[in-house]
């Protein structure tokens, strides 16, 4: 299914989600994480703070609505975001790790796997990573399919 099908289908049952779509896909492994959000699994996602300034991007703010996608950009469901904040990479906790509902859920793999990620992120657009290096934390709940 597209994002716009998913879209106007969730519009059906929720018309105050107006016209505009927001659909994204995890960086790494977009089938596996689409698919631990479908389930319930994963409630909470990161990202390199610098990474919106330097794009120009607007963080994502509560109670707006995502189409989440697989790596064929089909939707696989839709979430609302609860809960953003911004925080140093060293300062994550282990509740929001258990939260992305990745690998063991455990801080320690939470760490290793983004600090890769974020460091060659970074250094893709000529940053440098450090442990005190922003990240936005993102919660959400599946509204779309139940």
């Amino acid at each position: 299914m597209t994002p716009h099908e998913m879209w106007y289908k969730y519009k059906q049952i929720n018309p105050s989600i107006g016209d505009e779509i927001a659909a994204w896909a995890f960086g790494v492994e977009p089938d596996l994480l689409a698919d631990l959000v479908f389930k319930g699994e994963k409630t909470a996602t990161a990202s390199a703070y610098d990474l919106y300034a330097l794009e120009g991007e607007s963080l994502p703010q509560e109670g707006t609505f995502d189409v989440i996608l697989d790596s064929q950009n089909q939707a696989v469901c839709i979430v609302e975001i609860t809960r953003v904040s911004v925080q140093p990479f060293n300062q994550v906790s282990a509740k929001h790790a258990y939260k992305e509902g990745e690998g063991d859920k455990s801080l320690t793999y939470w760490r290793q796997v983004h600090e890769d990620c974020f460091a060659e992120w970074l250094r893709e657009a000529g940053l440098t990573f450090t442990p005190e290096s922003k990240v936005v934390l993102e919660e959400f709940r599946k509204v779309y399919p139940l």
